[in-house]
């Protein structure tokens, strides 16, 4: 069986599933780049735990996690099935890794599940897992979450972190916009695709430390700890490549990492 890649998405706004944008094209053209998955694996920003949990519903449901939008938005369903046997696979690795996960079979799909899937595989076909994060240990915890899902990899398995390269809902209304871009977007983006082609690890887990305008990219790291799952899921060594997707209202950049 083909050895899968790891990627990390930038799901943006929930608004990204009816009007997709540049992002929607690069998520197109990855997912015609792919073998394509038996199953999917996704760690998503919006599902937060005190530790790992694992979504083994056989049907999951489509969360519609958020208010003040559109009606149309939430009439949108991903209907994809879920995948019990490899949740509890997933389990089993987390567990074989010291990290305790439990399964949740209630768990449905959060947008930052179905958004992007929504753009890569449209038809809804194939199985998903969710899988939460851990937002109080920090960068090298999600990485280790990412070591112990390396080997679905060579599974037909394909693992996604779902974020975004940067994140503060606190400007939404500074003024920020195509026209005037947030002056700690571009530095942070930069920043964070030097070290990951540099294969420096130890600066990307300490990033809140180097990172220039951590702070200001992302006051609290919810949606840039996917990243570190996904790396951490693409083995030693890995390949970084930057897949640009623009930047959204001026202050989300919407980048994608395929991990080779």
């Amino acid at each position: 069986m083909i050895r899968l890649p790891s990627l990390y998405v930038s799901h943006g706004s929930p608004m990204t599933a009816l009007q997709p944008g540049l992002t929607g094209a690069r998520l197109a053209e990855l997912a015609a780049a792919l073998p394509r998955p038996r199953a999917i694996v996704v760690a998503s920003a919006h599902w937060l735990a005190r530790r790992p949990q694992v979504g083994s519903a056989a049907t999951p449901d489509t969360i519609h996690d958020f208010g003040g939008f559109p009606a149309a938005l939430y009439r949108l369903r991903y209907p994809a099935p879920g995948a019990p046997a490899l949740a509890e696979r997933v389990g089993h690795l987390l567990d074989q890794a010291g990290l305790a996960a439990t399964l949740h079979p209630g768990q449905g799909l959060d947008h930052g599940v179905w958004v992007p899937l929504r753009l890569l595989y449209p038809a809804a076909d194939i199985p998903v897992v969710p899988l939460s994060i851990q937002p109080g240990p920090g960068p090298a915890h999600q990485f280790a979450v990412g070591q112990a899902l390396a080997p679905l990899r060579a599974e037909g398995v394909l693992v996604i972190g779902s974020g975004s390269i940067t994140h503060n809902l606190h400007d939404l209304g500074a003024g920020y916009s195509d026209a005037r871009q947030a002056p700690y977007v571009q530095p942070f983006v930069t920043w964070i695709e030097q070290r990951l082609a540099a294969g420096d690890t130890g600066a990307l887990l300490d990033y809140r430390r180097q990172a220039p305008f951590a702070e200001r990219a992302h006051p609290t790291d919810e949606h840039l700890l996917p990243l570190f799952v996904a790396l951490g899921a693409a083995g030693a060594n890995p390949r970084a490549q930057r897949i640009d997707a623009g930047v959204d209202l001026g202050m989300l950049a919407m980048d994608i990492y395929r991990f080779d």
